[in-house]
């Protein structure tokens, strides 16, 4: 019903290992999740009692829900994009084009294609969300409320992902466009809920996280949820994601091929050139007769010109490049597309909605208030710059994934690799030239930091720390970036690794912390299920870093950093000398940073075999 490309998806992903793997530890790390809850929670007060358990059951499922609803989620949406992306930097979505196939089967084969792992992972997870009910205090209705919410804002975000990809020319304005509109969404709903003359009905109706926590109230069943808020959001993302899809077939050949890939004859260089094509379209004049309005100004073919060289039609001044051509690429060129100009405004707009929040908390005092006075287990401005940073960090690393994937998929890496370009000149060149493209996303940021030291929301002291911990996580998210796609040759398979490695550091240590502010009880009987999330935690870190080319160096830092990071966040919490925190992300982040960065100074090791999506089984599919 959807078409060959939807079909040949189907039929190839079931002989990829990749994909039980995936289902594998997805599962795994929800059950890891739910034991270390119950392993801290028991340690602290038993849950033989039924009301024990039940608070327990209903905790659990409000901390699961939204982590799976952020997770399946941006799945959807970086890997609709890139998929569709990479299409087109690979030139086979021409070829797609070219044949017979309509316009509803290469968009909805496309859209259909990213949801089977998404809503794999989804129905995989449901037999653990149903034991929840077991413990009480959670319904099975809610269970399957909460689900159809979360496949709803799945489809919604791979529909995005898929449209803006084949809008878009470069897979960084694809990948970073999806992510800015469905945050956009989310920060509507906020503005909506905020506005005393809006119902708020309206603000769960477009926002996925506040129609989730609707979902997870008590009173919500499948029946009921149709007529409140997060009913609304079920019949208004679906309607969405229709109008989205519509309006990507109905342009998709439109929009393809862009102007930056159709192909047009080349344009002559020199005088001779251009006679001999003016030859060949007229052959009765000769190659004599040019119009009047042609041979006038010192441009014109027919001007004479002196000893100083041939006589030119088109003359422009020769550019010069520095000594390291791929930075003088990436600062005096569009290297990612003109069109990057519309992320850098909408990240701004995003910026100015942050700031203002801020800003009201600064002149209405709430942020100089100290945040065990006020029941916080952090500062009042802690959030929103905690989601500012995220968001910052994860276009970096993805501008700097793209750099090299879009190099690779363009077949321009290869010829990189046998010119006399040095190994230090391609990686610097790079890492500064993604850092000067993304200055907007680092720099904005920053200046925040920087009023917030001159509000005395922070001493200027603290305000250094922060500014310089920022500065060694930008390096870290860039060179990820980097690495990543010199080490995966699947453009989808570095996106997802470089991308899923950030959220990891931001998102999973955070829910750690989570678990253990929540459940208050001895250190010493929470040690020991942090210490499994932790481990398990480097082990993926180190099998995302080092899968190709381990090191010692790598291995270390792979399960030194999460460590770190929970130190980190850690002294955050406790509200102790913040050198303490600066120190520990400079260190630790900089030491990864270098064992990443070391052995591609040695020497060009990329991999040029063949993608494993070319395997033969999956030919013969």
């Amino acid at each position: 019903m959807l078409g060959p490309v939807f079909n040949r998806e189907a039929s190839v992903a079931p002989k990829r290992s990749s994909t039980y793997l995936a289902r594998g530890i997805y599962l795994l790390t929800l059950f890891l999740l739910l034991c270390t809850g119950y392993l801290v929670l028991d340690g602290s007060r038993s849950l033989f009692a039924n009301s024990d358990a039940a608070k327990f059951g209903g905790w659990m499922f409000r901390l699961l829900a939204p982590l799976e609803l952020v997770i399946l989620s941006a799945f959807a949406a970086v890997g609709a994009a890139a998929n569709v992306a990479q299409e087109k930097d690979r030139r086979t979505l021409l070829l797609l084009l070219m044949t017979r196939l309509s316009g509803f089967e290469i968009v909805a084969g496309k859209t259909a294609s990213a949801l089977l792992t998404p809503l794999s992972l989804l129905v995989v997870s449901l037999p653990l969300f149903l034991t929840l009910p077991l413990l009480g205090g959670v319904a099975p209705s809610q269970v399957f409320a909460v689900f159809l919410v979360i496949a709803v804002s799945v489809v919604v975000s791979a529909s995005v992902g898929t449209v803006v990809a084949l809008w878009r020319e470069k897979t960084f304005q694809s990948i970073a466009l999806t992510f800015l509109i469905l945050l956009l969404l989310v920060a509507a709903g906020e503005i909506l809920a905020s506005s005393p003359i809006i119902d708020a009905a309206w603000a769960t109706a477009i926002s996925p996280p506040r129609a989730l926590i609707a979902a997870t109230n008590t009173t919500s069943n499948v029946m009921t949820m149709l007529r409140s808020g997060e009913g609304w959001f079920v019949i208004l993302g679906s309607i969405v994601s229709i109008g989205v899809l519509a309006i990507g077939i109905s342009r998709v050949r439109i929009w393809n091929p862009s102007r930056e890939v159709r192909l047009k004859a080349p344009e002559p260089e020199t005088s001779e050139e251009y006679m001999r094509d003016l030859s060949a379209a007229d052959p009765a004049s000769g190659g004599i007769a040019v119009d009047a309005d042609a041979a006038v100004g010192p441009d014109s073919p027919t001007t004479p010109q002196s000893s100083e060289g041939p006589m030119s039609w088109k003359v422009r001044q020769p550019r010069h490049v520095w000594d390291n051509p791929i930075l003088w690429r990436e600062v005096r060129t569009w290297a990612y597309g003109r069109k990057i100009i519309m992320i850098r405004s909408v990240f701004v707009l995003i910026f100015a909605i942050i700031a203002a929040a801020i800003w009201y908390q600064v002149q209405s005092g709430v942020a100089m208030e100290p945040s065990g006075r006020i029941g916080r287990a952090f500062p009042a401005v802690t959030i929103p710059m905690a989601a500012l940073g995220v968001i910052s960090l994860v276009l970096v690393n993805a501008l700097a994934v793209t750099s090299i994937t879009g190099e690779r998929d363009g077949l321009a890496l290869d010829l990189l690799l046998v010119t006399d370009l040095r190994p230090r000149e391609f990686i610097f060149g790079k890492l500064f030239g993604v850092m000067y493209a993304a200055k907007e996303l680092i720099l904005l940021p920053l200046a925040l930091i920087i009023y917030l030291g001159v509000s005395g929301v922070m001493t200027i002291e603290n305000m250094q720390y922060a500014i310089l911990a920022a500065i060694g996580l930008y390096v870290f998210v860039t060179m990820l970036g980097i690495h990543s796609g010199l080490n995966y040759v699947s453009g989808r398979t570095a996106t997802l690794a470089s991308l899923g490695t950030v959220f990891f550091l931001c998102v999973g240590i955070a829910i750690c912390m989570t678990i253990m502010v929540s459940f208050r009880g001895a250190f010493q009987l929470q040690l020991a299920p942090f210490l499994v999330m932790i481990l398990g935690g480097g082990a993926a870190l180190f099998a995302a870093l080092g899968w190709r080319n381990p090191s010692s160096a790598i291995f270390t830092a792979a399960f030194a950093l999460p460590l770190i990071t929970f130190y980190a966040i850690t002294q955050f919490l406790l509200q102790t000398d913040h050198l303490y925190v600066a120190a520990a992300l400079i260190f630790g982040y900089g030491f990864t940073t270098a064992a990443m960065m070391i052995p591609a100074l040695s020497e060009f090791d990329v991999p040029l075999e063949v993608e494993p999506s070319d395997s033969p089984a999956e030919l013969s599919a």
